[in-house]
């Protein structure tokens, strides 16, 4: 027992992580192990290759021995035993083939593997002839595979070498499977009447295969001279069946790997074989951008390779011109938002789908020989490593970036290969247990700390390619306009252009005017944009519309670029830049607001930065401002209308990102323009108390109407509103109203003056007699008007009045005054709800502009908001007077009172609320969109799908979109026959 002891304490000192059953397999050795124990010290896992050792030892006692008399079999074996257990098993299994290892090149691998199945590699279509021959072939692959193992895990070769080797052999196992199945067909079968070549697709394809992994392929066949075309076909058909049962069938020595042919056109919905011409005409007319981004991998890799040299040649030339294709550019943004998504749903150790993974890198370089291509022949390399270094060479990435790839690359390729071998399973996920961690920094050369050293090691290629990456398409356009010298290539304008058009920019040399003006210099303001755009870029990219992001961008820095905390808050914040650029990208209103109000780009930086601000604070600011420039009302008015712009900066991008509703946004831009209203009356009253020397003699209120009423206004909106005034006790009628008129006057002077904020446009032409009647009203008139003259139309009006601004008792008395009108204690008479329905019908028939398309329109059109809204009102016409809860400004709460009185069914109230919200949605994003009103859905394409996009959408959702609103308004309509007019 001591002497275990003793012995486990020196194999532990050695690097065996379980000294005690390392001493026991080698006491029961006896002296087998003696001088094999040093050439353990230096493997991934020297328990593990001692657990193998012992096994092979007892299956074949003279494998010890042949080892000791030969240094590379020693070495090599010893390798492949620390890192693969399977491989181990493996040997074990078949000793015979320990001999394979200590071979000094890759061989011949088909011939190797025909001759294992009883096939004659001199035969142009060999037949298999050995009875076991699926066992025959598992056993012939993995003894060639252990060999490709040993020449890595030694360091002999090379990565590209490996995957090279590791392709040529699956290609060899094709070829035998092939006879395999070739044998498997009855006499008398068609096979020899057909052609059929087997084109490798993806890491095959382009010989860059892992251990374990699919092999993605395509069948092309062609009937030979004088055979029938469609028996040709069928027996092709069942070539390519036998041959893939051959790959994944279950056998006593496993499989191979599973034969995949998804990549064909129409994907597994296709036929599994076709003809050359057959690829070709699908290609032509149906392919999408991410099947000619597939075929960049296409090589012929077994059967008849003339044929499939033949395909390749033909695919290339479409290929390369598929950045000529149309919807190239959606294709592409598609595939990258894809790819994307992909990677944030894989967690942080995926080597393949994580950030920085694999799958970033191959993309990034496939789409990049996608869009250069086309006109740079040196590009169109099947490997990504090889078409990384040209992409390199001819400046479409910098050399440093592409260096840096390269390394990350092969790294994750090193380890994803480390990964696979250990069980001969098909993985990518990097694991968590430090045993495993510790086997994989041991194969990389990491000696005195393998878990720690390999962590960082792969946090910091992973972290450097996702970061590479994010500026790989846009790093070198700033070298393509820059005018500092540079040592490496760069783009030409002609490729900077194409790469811009090829990422959505519809005007590329636009934007690369507005980068070289960004960047030019050598001040630290160019130094931080250079570090900048190529991130905002990408981002840009990925908004509706990259060209007015750019635009934007640059509007917006050259008024705050000299400003010390801008670039460092977009550097420091990645994400206010994010923010900022899909706000940019998305809506011309905001990016209004923030050219002339820059420093509003400090809101970007949390989702608190966004609330929507209570209106006490807001009347408490806007009142400050005005006090602050008492004695000057335009001065006044303008401080209130820079707290507006800021507020609607802040409503409408907050609306982009979804965190308030649209019945928030109509309640927030009422709010809003409630606080303006007062705060221009207060300046507008001091102006009217100055000119006239004392107090005027009238109280004084703004009474909303319309849709400020509602508490539903849009960005769009004017405030439709009634002024009335009430005469201090003793003053004389005629002074009051001079007083009110100039007061009411002044008011919308001073909101109309030129500026260029949104302007907030005072309309009171709702007022008794419109524009003949006069501009305000004593309580006294207004009563008296209504009692003797109103007509239903106008009773209908008053149910959006509220009091806005100006004096709350006389508004509070104002609203209690109409109560008696809009809410009439007996309802609305018979023949007054007809005329409402006249009235309706009449508006439909006049009122929609000449040209629009009725169900396209927004507010006038069937099932649009006019609809909702008269359903609205007619009920609360006629059973406001008994039900209170309907007494209220606002339509959707109209409707839900509704349904709780059982006035209106849930259902249809539901179908209401719907369109109202779809609707107004959709009003509000036009104006977002485009900067300027719109009632109506565009029918330009691209201003639908920029407005699609707006509304949640994805890129190719415009139709989806049109198909919604026209869904959502034929329901409401419907409803509206029923509810409003019975019919």
């Amino acid at each position: 027992m001591p002497r275990i002891e003793s012995t486990a304490a020196r194999l532990a000192k050695l690097g065996f992580a379980d000294g005690a059953t390392a001493a026991r397999l080698v006491q029961q050795g006896g002296a087998a192990f003696d001088d094999l124990l040093d050439g353990l010290v230096d493997v991934a896992d020297p328990d593990l290759a001692l657990a193998a050792l012992a096994r092979l030892a007892e299956q074949a006692p003279d494998a010890l021995d042949a080892l000791r008399g030969d240094d590379r079999l020693r070495a090599r074996t010893l390798a492949v035993l620390g890192v693969s257990a399977a491989l181990g098993d493996h040997l074990a299994r078949h000793p015979e083939q320990l001999a394979l290892l200590g071979e000094p090149g890759p061989g011949h691998a088909r011939d190797e593997l025909l001759r294992a199945v009883g096939g004659d590699p001199a035969d142009p279509s060999p037949r298999a002839a050995e009875p076991a021959a699926l066992a025959a072939l598992r056993v012939a692959y993995r003894g060639r595979l252990t060999r490709v193992a040993a020449r890595d895990l030694t360091g002999e070769a090379t990565l590209g070498e490996v995957t090279g080797e590791l392709s040529d052999l699956a290609g060899a196992a094709l070829e035998a499977a092939l006879a395999i199945a070739r044998s498997e067909l009855p006499a008398g079968d068609d096979c020899d009447d057909v052609r059929l070549a087997v084109i490798g697709m993806g890491k095959a394809g382009a010989r860059e295969l892992n251990y374990i992994s699919d092999v993605d392929v395509i069948f092309v066949a062609e009937p030979r001279e004088g055979a029938d075309e469609t028996k040709a076909l069928r027996a092709a058909t069942r070539l390519a069946q036998a041959m893939m049962r051959a790959c994944s069938a279950a056998t006593p020595e496993g499989s191979l790997w599973e034969v995949d042919a998804g990549l064909r056109p129409e994907g597994r919905s296709g036929p599994l074989v076709r003809t050359l011409a057959s690829h070709l005409a699908y290609y032509r007319r149906w392919a999408k951008t991410w099947e000619f981004q597939a075929l960049l991998k296409a090589r012929p890799m077994a059967g008849d390779l003339e044929l499939g040299a033949a395909y390749v040649e033909a695919v290339n030339e479409l290929v390369w011109s598929a950045a000529t294709r149309d919807n190239f550019v959606e294709d592409v943004q598609a595939m990258r938002r894809r790819v994307e998504a992909h990677v944030r749903a894989e967690g942080d150790r995926q080597l393949k789908l994580g950030p920085g993974g694999l799958r970033d890198i191959e993309f990034a370089v496939q789409l990049l020989q996608l869009v250069h291509g086309r006109l740079d022949p040196l590009l169109r390399r099947r490997a990504t490593l090889p078409a990384l270094a040209a992409l390199s060479r001819g400046g479409y990435v910098g050399r440093d970036d592409s260096r840096g790839l390269a390394e990350a690359y092969t790294f994750l390729r090193q380890v994803e290969h480390l990964l696979q071998l250990h069980r001969l399973r098909r993985t990518h996920v990097l694991p968590e247990d430090p045993g495993a961690l510790r086997r994989l920094g041991r194969a990389l050369g990491m000696q005195a700390d393998p878990v720690g050293e390999f962590t960082a090691r792969w946090r910091r290629h992973a972290r450097e390619a996702r970061r590479l990456h994010e500026k790989l398409f846009y790093r070198p356009l700033l070298q393509a306009v820059a005018r500092l010298p540079e040592k490496e290539a760069r783009l030409s304008p002609t490729a900077a252009s194409a790469r811009l058009r090829a990422l959505g920019y519809v005007d590329p040399d636009g934007a690369l005017r507005h980068i070289a003006a960004l960047t030019a210099g050598v001040s630290r303001r160019a130094a931080i944009q250079r570090t900048l755009l190529p991130v905002m870029l990408g981002w840009f990219a990925d908004t509706p519309d990259p060209d007015a992001g750019l635009l934007g961008f640059r509007q917006v820095s050259d008024k705050l670029g000299a400003t010390p905390w801008y670039l460092r808050l977009l550097r420091d914040e990645t994400a206010v830049a994010a923010r900022m650029a899909r706000v940019l990208g998305t809506s011309r209103y905001a990016t209004g607001l923030l050219t002339h109000a820059p420093d509003a780009v400090a809101l970007l930086g949390s989702d608190d930065d966004l609330a929507v601000r209570p209106p006490e604070s807001l009347r408490a600011e806007a009142a400050a401002a005005v006090s602050r420039h008492a004695g000057n009302p335009e001065s006044a008015v303008t401080a209130v209308r820079a707290l507006r712009r800021r507020e609607l900066f802040r409503t409408a991008v907050a609306d982009l990102f979804g965190l308030v509703d649209i019945e928030q946004v109509g309640v927030a831009l009422s709010a809003l323009n409630d606080v303006t209203i007062q705060a221009a009356l207060d300046a507008a009253t001091g102006k009217v108390r100055a000119d006239r020397g004392a107090e005027p003699p009238t109280r004084f209120a703004v009474i909303a109407m319309g849709r400020l009423g509602g508490m539903e206004s849009s960005y769009a909106s004017d405030a439709d509103v009634m002024f009335v005034h009430s005469p201090e006790p003793g003053a004389a009628e005629r002074e009051a109203t001079d007083a009110a008129f100039a007061i009411a006057n002044e008011l919308r002077r001073l909101l109309s003056l030129p500026a260029p904020d949104p302007p907030l446009l005072i309309d009171p032409d709702l007022r008794p007699e419109g524009r003949q009647g006069p501009l305000a009203r004593t309580l006294a008139s207004y009563a008296a008007y209504y009692a003797r003259w109103s007509s239903p139309w106008e009773a209908q009006a008053l149910l959006r009045a509220r009091f806005s601004a100006g004096d709350p008792a006389l508004g509070a008395a104002f609203t209690a005054m109409i109560d008696e009108l809009r809410y009439p204690p007996g309802g609305l008479p018979e023949d007054a709800a007809r005329e409402i329905r006249r009235l309706k019908a009449r508006m439909e028939a006049e009122r929609l502009p000449r040209g629009a398309d009725p169900a396209l329109h927004t507010k006038l059109g069937p099932g649009g908001l006019s609809d909702v809204e008269w359903v609205a009102q007619l009920l609360q016409l006629r059973h406001a007077g008994a039900v209170p809860a309907l007494r209220t400004t606002r339509t959707l709460q109209t409707l839900r009172a509704a349904v709780e009185a059982r006035l209106l069914a849930r259902a249809d109230e539901a179908v209401l609320e719907e369109a109202w919200r779809f609707a107004s949605r959709i009003r509000d994003a036009i104006m977002l969109v485009r900067g300027r009103p719109g009632d109506s859905v565009p029918a330009d394409t691209r201003d639908r799908l920029l407005l699609a996009r707006i509304l949640g959408y994805p890129p190719d959702g415009s139709q989806d979109f049109l198909d919604d609103y026209r869904r959502v308004t034929r329901r409401a309509r419907q409803v509206v026959e029923r509810v409003f007019y019975e019919s």
